[in-house]
């Protein structure tokens, strides 16, 4: 009989303790019929957080609209290995089981008309206004190739219920050259 590794097996038992457990953690099995557990308390926070996130998108939104902006949701992505912009991919929702249009970087296309030329900004909203290295890759890109002529990073205000807006040049382009 094959010797079982020790770290193998306390995971295994690990498993099976969290499978036996719903009080505590949701159980789900995935493609290959391996029981993957969750905490209800990490799902319940979650599930908090992607709904703050929402709400705050669409406040900053609803903020840019009010400004004169024309704002659309931006459903590309850039493919850093290729160097070329993409179309995003749909996320399926299992809830509503249904596709959901494709999540690009950044969440927005902002674009408003000065005298004769339009201006077009992407924004990214953030509630903590920081980006991981990939995004700052991203944007960094979209500017160097005249996607966007800037790109703001829009981040909860430390006054409640403001918004504030920062440049991603200003922040962290020479950080990046």
């Amino acid at each position: 009989m094959k010797k079982i590794d020790k770290k193998r097996k306390e995971e295994i038992m690990d498993r099976i303790r969290k499978a036996g457990n719903p009080d505590n953690y949701e159980t789900s099995w995935d493609e290959k019929g391996i029981p993957v557990s969750k905490k209800i308390s990490n799902i319940k926070k979650g599930r908090n957080s992607r709904a703050a996130g929402a709400r705050f998108e669409l406040k900053v939104r609803n903020h840019l609209e009010v400004e004169g902006w024309i704002i659309d949701k931006w459903t590309n992505n850039v493919d850093l290995e290729e160097g070329k912009l993409v179309k995003a991919k749909r996320k399926y929702n299992p809830f509503k089981r249904v596709m959901v249009i494709g999540t690009g970087f950044p969440d927005f296309i902002a674009f408003r008309r000065y005298e004769r030329n339009y201006e077009i900004i992407g924004v990214e909203v953030k509630m903590n206004g920081i980006l991981s290295k990939v995004e700052k890759e991203k944007c960094k890109w979209l500017i160097e190739n005249n996607v966007f002529s800037r790109i703001l990073i829009a981040k909860k205000s430390e006054k409640r219920g403001q918004i504030d807006f920062i440049d991603f040049k200003e922040k962290y382009w020479d950080k990046l050259q």
